[in-house]
């Protein structure tokens, strides 16, 4: 069970009307003419344009995981998922920086009021990103710690104005006792720009870098702990924060991948009706019973894909309602599901790569941007799938080796 230390203080916002996921949904699809428009130029700046952020920033996108008392909407993890995903059709690389941003600004919340007053308090348009990995140094002094690091890869870095950042905990001897998360402001932060690759490039994944900044205790939190369940935060009866800590982390980032897959899809089924079969009598691929099954094919693939997401997300979100510890099994299948619901994702858009043929490849074709976005999204390290299979695997069979923290 999550366990709560402080408590938290009402506010004029957390009266106000709660968008639904319908709403919420609607506002995001609204937005796909735009992000298609601006989708060729997000990829080449390698960054998602000011007009696109202030668009999901107008429309509430950021705010799904802020708590209600700074004017959020505690979505749940379902709408989180059907939101970023819906995004995604439009851009992917825009799906991912609201996915990252939502799901820092849901970590930004586990930490003690104190903290919370200084990221949503002092700004409730404040967006957070982060990297989890703990490649830093600490030192122990009055009041909190000195840290000095670099983390690679920081989505959403130019669009934000905090960050959650990995490092060891050190003892007044300097020995490591702890990993934990810290948040900390972006303008604490030097920048260094390394994000050149092949897909996402519009999400800015560069490099943060601290040089022995302080980071007080009140915003630094033990991984283990919050894995847990034993996190500072309370937001009293609200389900959203008691949502279980390394499966949510695995599932969130499946959003963009599912609209990705989608966005594939529809390109390749619009296309066929007009698009001819090369080197055959086919005038179009709709009349090919080869173009039919594997369309069909690759539609079952993504369906196949939402259903593990939807389970993974109904078994996270009805656990936190009920305020209920997610079992060790559990936890293991979102993992398992997350990354099989990506496998079958990649085969389904290989698939209509293969049914809308060598142009595909054209810098002008939309199809080559989605597999390059989905093929550089499969790989993330929360989301491997044949780790998530080795997990779920260990655990089906009662073998109690763990090979990560993170389930």
């Amino acid at each position: 069970m999550t366990t709560m230390h402080s408590r938290p203080v009402p506010s004029a916002a957390a009266s106000a009307p709660v968008p639904t996921r319908a709403e919420l949904l609607g506002r995001a699809e609204a937005l796909q003419p735009l992000l298609r428009e601006h989708a060729a130029r997000i990829d080449a700046d390698r960054r998602v344009t000011d007009e696109v952020i202030d668009a999901l920033a107008q429309a509430g996108l950021f705010k799904m995981t802020v708590p209600r008392r700074f004017g959020g909407h505690e979505s749940d993890v379902r709408t989180v998922i059907d939101v970023t995903a819906a995004i995604a059709e439009g851009d992917g690389s825009t799906g991912w920086v609201t996915a990252v941003v939502n799901m820092c600004n849901w970590l930004a919340a586990l930490f003690p009021e104190q903290a919370q007053e200084e990221v949503f308090g002092a700004d409730p348009e404040a967006r957070v990103t982060g990297v989890f990995s703990p490649t830093a140094t600490s030192r122990r002094v009055e009041g909190g710690w000195r840290v000095t690091g670099r983390w690679y890869y920081n989505s959403g870095s130019s669009h934000s104005s905090w960050a959650v950042i990995g490092m060891p905990l050190t003892d007044g001897n300097g020995e490591v006792v702890d990993q934990a998360m810290a948040l900390v402001p972006r303008s604490d932060l030097a920048l260094e720009d390394t994000w050149f690759v092949a897909g996402l490039r519009g999400t800015a994944s560069n490099c943060l870098i601290a040089e022995d900044i302080f980071v007080p205790e009140h915003r630094v939190m033990s991984v283990p702990r919050a894995i847990e369940g034993d996190i500072p935060a309370d937001h009293g009866p609200s389900g959203l924060f008691r949502t279980a800590f390394a499966p949510w982390l695995a599932v969130g980032l499946a959003g963009p991948q599912l609209g990705m897959g989608r966005a594939a899809l529809k390109l390749v089924t619009e296309k066929a009706v007009t698009k001819p079969v090369s080197y055959t009598y086919y005038e179009t691929q709709a009349e090919s019973v080869g173009v039919q099954l594997q369309v069909a094919e690759a539609a079952m693939r993504i369906d196949t894909a939402h259903l593990h997401v939807y389970r993974a997300a109904a078994d996270l979100d009805t656990a936190a309602d009920r305020g209920d510890d997610l079992d060790l099994l559990t936890r293991a299948r979102v993992r398992a599901d997350t990354g099989h619901a990506i496998d079958n994702l990649m085969s389904a858009i290989n698939t209509l790569l293969n049914v809308h043929g060598a142009g595909s490849f054209a810098d002008t074709s939309a199809l080559q941007r989605i597999w390059r976005d989905a093929s550089v999204a499969a790989r993330h390290a929360a989301s491997t799938p044949s780790i998530g299979m080795e997990v779920y695997g260990k655990v089906l069979l009662g073998i109690e080796e763990r090979i990560t923290p993170f389930v």
